[in-house]
């Protein structure tokens, strides 16, 4: 059946949300009434099938995005279970970039949380359409309403309830289809025979105020039908459904429906909202990319020249490290050859996997619009291209966040030392996010990540996967440095280099970029007749080379503007080696003349506590400099605290937020900017004094 599904009943879709709205659950009972498992896995029990390795289990948290296809009625869905928590966010994005749809997981106690907005956003960057899953309808505290309110609120969205729900917590039994007019009920323990149930009376009025409010919404988007409803015509719900399907492919409406995963409850008919209102590959606009005749498109057409992205790199203990990734146009087929037109490279695919999380099947070819998996790549990572060898072409790429936490690792004994560095190479082909360097001056290996847990797991990885011993410092702040003011240098280089007397001369400007944690931007002024071009390029490289070790604390500079304003040069003397030596020993230079300073983290910091506590944890924030941004109440006497908060003050946070609300306070906290460090504080941070 696989091979055989036209691209119209091809779904590929995202389950992403909030750490602990659902996700997983959700995915699993998918799982199970479209017959791809017998039963149930449990994320308290570690019995899930997408949360498969062994730290997910033990956490009971998602750390990989897993991919699972599954078949529904008519319909192929290929699903991404991804992670909630911010930690791992290069998950969610590589995710959303090869996918059609996404469904939104919300808890229905808590409505929108920090995550959910970066969720959201990074789908609506993408242009992913979505669709909306309240879930949790069976929890003390549970209000359907309030959560869709939330969504409008805070997301900037529209969502279009298109169920509403019969009863709440405990009493919650099933859901009223607004389109259909008719309502369900789950009474068996499995939920796998929904059944019909006349509305109740007492929501009635209600049910029809939501479906008339749905209807507006619907028609709004096409002239014709809001012709016709004003002129009070009858529309049919298969009317309703088509227009809803273009409104939320275009990104102007959201379906949302409830139920609660865990119970088993309002899962198939997401289920159908799956292949009812989320795109085909032939629903979306044609993916675009470089080619040598320019920028071209590659429709969603089996028959078109091949174009896959990479979007995820796996080392898989069996068999070795994995590719996924997403076939746009064209076909690939097991034992083809095809190119990596960014690198120029050829690769072989000996076998194609379809994945069902850490299982697979072989098969032998992926069409337009599959998502598969291929073994044994040599030169081809995350965001590269492979396309057919006669039409060549680069898709664009993923863009991932810079890493904010640093730890020191050793190895224990010399044997270590080859293993380390191996494990730690292949973690980062993984991971975008995860980055390994060298202190020159200690001779330790730096890992860097997007926050504690983050490399807590990377850590954990090495020492169990790869049987690594090793000794782990404490997690520090990756700063960065910049500088405050303008400088100007003008420096000659004039030297013996390998017994060859050298000449260069330049004259560089160093300023802050407008943005302090951008790039460095490097400008070449100097007219080609008086300075050859192969010598700016020398310039630049040198200038280029030397921000990775800054001038205060051997942080990366970034926020730089560099301009070349002046040179000279000796046509006998003077060499390519000569002017990258200058413009590096000029840089360096000008950034010591130009009030280099540190840039700290800047942390998005959402804490939710009961109000009796509420004194305390902002006295408690205020003493780690966080700068209050909001207070808003919760359902159940809790009041949510947005803040900014220093990276450097937040460790070992969660502990500290235990102990002052009794146990009873949860947080969230993700990357938001670069911020100069106080001065006050610069002295304690270079120099561990004040």
């Amino acid at each position: 059946m696989a091979d055989n599904v036209p691209l119209q009943n091809i779904r590929n879709i995202g389950i992403i949300a909030h750490i602990d709205a659902g996700k997983t659950t959700t995915t699993e009972r998918i799982l199970y009434y479209t017959g791809r498992t017998h039963r149930m896995g449990n994320v308290d029990e570690g019995t899930t099938v997408t949360d498969w390795m062994t730290q997910e289990r033990e956490r009971g948290i998602t750390i990989t995005s897993a991919a699972v296809t599954c078949f529904w009625k008519e319909f192929q869905i290929n699903i991404v279970d991804t992670p909630g928590h911010i930690d791992f966010t290069a998950e969610v994005q590589r995710s959303l970039r090869v996918l059609d749809g996404g469904v939104v997981v919300f808890d229905g106690t808590a409505g929108v949380e920090p995550q959910s907005e970066t969720v959201w956003r990074q789908a609506r960057a993408f242009n992913v359409p979505l669709i909306v899953m309240i879930n949790k309808m069976d929890r003390l505290g549970a209000n359907f309403k309030h959560a869709v309110q939330t969504i409008h609120d805070r997301l900037d969205a529209h969502p279009v309830p298109v169920q509403w729900p019969i009863g709440a917590e405990s009493s919650f039994i099933g859901v009223v289809d607004l389109l259909e007019w008719k309502a369900v009920a789950w009474t068996d323990e499995l939920g796998a025979s929904p059944e019909p149930l006349a509305i109740p009376a007492e929501l009635l009025d209600e049910a029809s105020a939501a479906r008339e409010t749905m209807i507006e919404a619907i028609v709004e988007t096409d002239d014709l039908l809001t012709e016709r409803y004003l002129e009070g015509e009858p529309i049919t719900a298969e009317e309703l459904r088509g227009v809803l399907r273009r409104a939320t492919i275009a990104g102007q409406l959201q379906p949302v429906l409830c139920g609660t995963a865990l119970r088993n409850k309002g899962v198939q008919p997401l289920l159908d909202a799956i292949v009812a209102y989320l795109p085909s590959p032939v629903d979306v606009p044609a993916v675009r990319g470089e080619t040598k005749k320019g920028l071209q498109e590659r429709p969603a057409d089996p028959s078109a020249p091949l174009s896959a992205l990479i979007f995820k790199i796996a080392a898989d203990p069996y068999a070795g490290r994995l590719a996924y990734f997403r076939v746009y146009s064209g076909e690939l087929q097991r034992g083809t050859v095809v190119v990596n037109a960014a690198k120029n490279v050829r690769e072989r695919i000996p076998k194609l996997l379809r994945m069902f999380a850490d299982h697979r099947e072989e098969v032998e070819v992926f069409r337009a619009g599959d998502i598969g998996a291929t073994v044994a790549l040599k030169q081809s990572f995350t965001g590269d291209t492979l396309s057919a060898i006669n039409a060549p072409i680069v898709l664009e790429s993923i863009h991932f966040p810079e890493p904010v936490i640093d730890v020191a690792v050793e190895p224990k004994t010399v044997a270590d030392q080859d293993k380390l560095t191996e494990a730690l190479e292949r973690l980062a082909e993984e991971d975008p996010t995860f980055r390994v360097r060298t202190n020159e001056a200690t001779g330790q290996q730096i890992i860097s990540g997007m926050g504690e847990l983050h490399l807590e797991i990377l850590v954990d990885r090495v020492l169990r996967e790869f049987r690594v011993a090793a000794n782990v410092g404490r997690p520090r702040v990756a700063y960065k440095e910049t500088v405050l003011r303008s400088s100007v240098v003008e420096l000659t280089f004039d030297r013996m280099l390998g017994g060859k007397p050298q000449f260069a001369k330049v004259k560089l400007e160093v300023r802050p970029a407008a943005r302090s944690e951008e790039g460095t931007r490097f400008e070449n002024t100097v007219r080609s007749n008086h300075l050859p071009e192969i010598f700016g390029v020398a310039v630049r490289n040198g200038v280029m080379e030397s921000l990775d070790s800054g001038f205060l604390a051997g942080y990366p500079l970034v926020g730089l503007e560099v301009t070349l304003v002046d040179a000279e040069m000796n046509p006998e003397l003077s060499t390519e080696m000569a002017f990258r030596a200058a413009g590096a020993q000029a840089f360096r230079e000008a950034v010591e003349q130009a009030q280099p300073t540190l840039l700290e983290p800047m942390m998005d910091l959402e804490v939710v506590a009961p109000e009796d506590f509420i004194g305390e944890v902002l006295g408690d924030l205020n003493a780690r400099g966080a700068r209050i941004q909001a207070l808003e109440p919760r359902v159940g006497g809790l009041q949510a605290m947005r803040a900014f908060a220093p990276l450097a003050k937040m460790f070992g946070y969660a502990t500290d937020l235990r102990s002052a609300t009794q146990g009873r306070g949860t947080f969230t906290m993700e990357f938001h900017h670069y911020a100069p460090v106080e001065p006050a504080q610069l002295d304690a941070i270079l120099y561990g004094v004040g």
